[in-house]
């Protein structure tokens, strides 16, 4: 599994831990691993529209409607900026907007391409959350850093007063499509949630990102254990 590949699918696998059921793509090439991660998970409502300044409204709606974070995934470039006017309603009316911008890496931005924008921080102060993802790596302790992140954005943008819009921006290099390694992210039974036990769960074999052992965590978002996985040479 690519580096690309496994971002994609660990972020959507701890968004589902963390209660989304619905998510909102406009899709675009750089978003490719996101868009093909949600188009895969069953356990999400997935909604397709062209147009990003739409496609973010529609988020809006239904997490204001729902009163559960709502992704909205876009391509790089403009197509994030025309989601700002989303992200300001998200802003004063307190909804759980979960930006997830992709983004060029870095040897690739600055180079005059067209269409590219400086992503960091780009909604600037109408956000509760903004980080930079970094570029997915094969190294230590990545899949854990990964769903923390998550589970920080989704306290953010549902905080019982605060709550609001929060801003990932996901650098991915090529390739932006799977491998030949399309295995499963988890191998968990029925696909559903670790909920106790520190024992090794069964069914945790090699997958190309992870070793055959889990260690439980407790969510910050919904207080229930989830299996943390990580990638190869973690002990």
């Amino acid at each position: 599994m690519n580096p690309s590949t496994a971002l994609a699918r660990v972020l959507v696998d701890e968004l589902v831990r963390c209660g989304v059921t619905e998510a909102v793509l406009a899709p675009g090439s750089r978003s490719a691993p996101l868009a093909l991660a949600l188009y895969a998970e069953d356990r999400i409502r997935l909604h397709v529209r062209i147009d990003e300044r739409s496609a973010a409204y529609l988020a809006v709606g239904l997490a204001r409607g729902s009163n559960r974070p709502v992704p909205v995934v876009c391509t790089s470039g403009t197509a994030a900026a025309a989601m700002h006017p989303a992200v300001l309603e998200a802003d004063l009316g307190n909804v759980p907007l979960l930006v997830l911008t992709a983004d060029r890496p870095p040897e690739l931005r600055g180079t005059g391409a067209s269409q590219t924008v400086d992503q960091v921080g780009l909604f600037g102060r109408a956000v509760r959350l903004f980080a930079e993802v970094g570029v997915p790596e094969p190294v230590v302790g990545q899949v854990g850093y990964w769903r923390s992140l998550v589970g920080r954005a989704v306290a953010a943008a549902t905080g019982t007063a605060t709550g609001g819009p929060v801003h990932l921006n996901l650098a991915f290099r090529e390739p932006l499509v799977p491998d030949d390694d399309t295995g499963p992210i988890t191998t968990r039974p029925g696909r559903s949630r670790w909920t106790g036990g520190r024992t090794t769960p069964p069914g945790c074999g090699w997958t190309g990102w992870s070793r055959p052992r889990c260690r439980c965590r407790r969510s910050s978002a919904s207080g229930s254990r989830s299996a943390v996985r990580w990638w190869p040479g973690t002990a």
